[in-house]
């Protein structure tokens, strides 16, 4: 069953960690069984906070140079993986496109040239590209920040400062180049690279800003209304804001409507004079038309008159059913995959990782997005040597309610990797413990395992409706301690089935998980 957005279910994130918020969802794993008494009582302490009562506990720590369980509850048992899911993805798609894979977006012309002038159709060919420029810093990296826009409701989100449109921009300054300053015809997007596949977020074939409106409220003061910023600005997107300051130390509360279409958007509410930006998104509803329009309006700022209207949906009727004849007139070229998977993993990015499903299939020959999944599973029997059955998985990011890991599968993938060459950059492509990504914000201050944990956090949270509080489905990690004598070490660490009063006090919990890996890593760090 496909996790519904509708009632009361909505999707959280947590530091960046993937957050599915989803009525009725129960822990998974069988009763308890004994524990693993050399935790250590400052670990055993924090299992036994009051919210863990009826939550079970997994914990898998080894030496993978020679194989030695240091730490083992429940490791074989099946836990809610949440965006830990992320890891068995990118690590299946680093093996299938590899790292240095590069996507190419090209524009064809279709029809006839008169000097300057193209009689006939531009067509940009979407390629699964998820930044098209969006993010890419000069020096050819992924930006990203540790909340990211993508994960807006939760406090402290922000903006990346490249212009979402940079690929783009640099497409028509291209077909300017090329020697077209006329387009008697349409812009077209093509986006028949794969079929829509029924995820949440859903992937397309084109993506600019995460099919994304940012929406930054900055308040001024008392009494005036707060300022307003919005991207990327494209016909016939509107934004209109009545959202008001108030005093300093007052409430912060800004909500935003859209119309059906998605294109007229509204911000009503407060926010408190001295706070920080506040930022909120609202979904493209149309990414082909929504290009189509953007393509158009750059081709002008760009010295290139197009003679079709610029808004409406998007034609892709006047396709032709190849490009054998047609030139290339502009082509970008993404940063390499490394990049993407740094983004994907550090900040937990939903829309990527289910992507990559789609990029996955596609490099096999296949439109369906789902011929990811014996991709994945020649993976790991073929290559990582690792049971499939340990995992149970239906979308690419961790968030379908029936997905279950085994903390066994997740260590012996991590152990795979430390055994290829690449084992030092997918090593940092995971959430730092206090430094970025994910964990930036745990173990910051007095922590000496600060910048020694790498690891994939995933989180579950639902509504328990009966007893007007949050269960906690799942908080997870897994990744790597690095010893402070230069080891390193694989580990599991995560709850299933705990309590909280509110998101806030939540957050706690995602702070238990990460003490634990911190007193982890300490204790290897002791016992050479």
């Amino acid at each position: 069953m496909r996790a519904m957005n509708c009632g009361r279910l909505r999707t959280w994130a947590a530091s960046g960690a993937t957050l599915v918020f989803l009525a009725g969802a129960a822990a998974a794993g069988p009763p308890a069984a004994a524990h693993d008494g050399g935790l250590g009582p400052a670990i055993e302490a924090i299992m036994h906070k009051p919210g863990y009562e009826h939550a079970q506990w997994g914990v898998l720590e080894t030496d993978p140079e020679n194989g030695r369980v240091i730490h083992s509850r429940f490791a074989n048992q099946f836990f809610v993986p949440g965006s830990t899911v992320k890891l068995v993805t990118m690590s299946t798609a680093w093996h299938t496109l590899g790292p240095d894979y590069g996507f190419t977006t090209p524009v064809m012309a279709t029809g006839t040239r008169t000097g300057s002038t193209l009689h006939g159709n531009l067509a940009l060919v979407a390629q699964g590209d998820l930044t098209m420029g969006g993010r890419t810093k000069p020096d050819g990296s992924v930006d990203y920040t540790d909340i990211d826009h993508t994960e807006a409701a939760i406090p402290g989100a922000t903006l990346t400062p490249e212009n979402p449109l940079a690929g783009i921009n640099q497409i028509a300054r291209q077909i300017r180049e090329a020697g077209i300053t006329r387009v008697d015809g349409n812009v077209v997007i093509d986006p028949r690279l794969f079929d829509l596949p029924d995820l949440s977020p859903q992937p397309t074939p084109l993506i600019l800003n995460d099919n994304l409106i940012d929406l930054l409220t900055t308040p001024t003061r008392p009494g005036q209304a707060a300022k307003l910023f919005w991207r990327p600005q494209v016909s016939p997107y509107h934004v209109t804001s009545t959202v008001r300051t108030v005093a300093g130390g007052g409430t912060t509360s800004v909500n935003v409507t859209a119309s059906p279409d998605g294109t007229q958007i509204h911000l009503t509410g407060t926010i408190a004079a001295g706070s920080q930006p506040l930022l909120r998104v609202s979904g493209i509803k149309d990414p082909n038309a929504f290009g189509r329009t953007a393509l158009i309006e750059a081709l002008g700022r760009a010295g290139v008159t197009v003679t079709a209207p610029p808004t409406g949906p998007n034609p892709q009727d006047q396709l032709p059913r190849s490009y054998r004849h047609d030139p290339r007139v502009a082509a970008y070229v993404s940063p390499p995959y490394s990049q993407y998977a740094k983004l994907i993993l550090k900040v937990s990015h939903n829309l990527g990782a289910n992507l990559a499903l789609c990029n996955m299939a596609v490099a096999r020959g296949s439109k369906n997005c789902f011929d990811a999944f014996p991709i994945e599973h020649d993976f790991l029997t073929g290559v990582a040597h690792i049971d499939p059955k340990q995992f149970q998985l239906a979308d690419g990011r961790g968030g379908v309610p029936a997905e279950r890991v085994t903390p066994k599968g997740l260590v012996e993938l991590l152990t795979y990797w430390l055994h290829t060459p690449d084992a030092t950059a997918f090593r940092r492509l995971l959430p730092i413990l206090g430094v970025d990504g994910s964990n930036a914000m745990s173990c910051t201050t007095n922590c000496p395992a600060k910048g020694k944990v790498f690891a994939k956090p995933g989180t579950i949270l639902g509504d328990d409706l009966l007893n007007q509080q949050l269960a906690a489905s799942a908080q997870n990690e897994a990744g790597y301690l690095k010893t402070d004598d230069g080891r390193l070490l694989t580990f599991f660490v995560g709850v299933n089935g705990a309590a909280s009063p509110d998101l806030q006090s939540f957050l706690s919990i995602f702070n238990d998980v990460n003490q634990i890996t911190a007193l982890l890593q300490e204790q290897a760090s002791a016992h050479k």
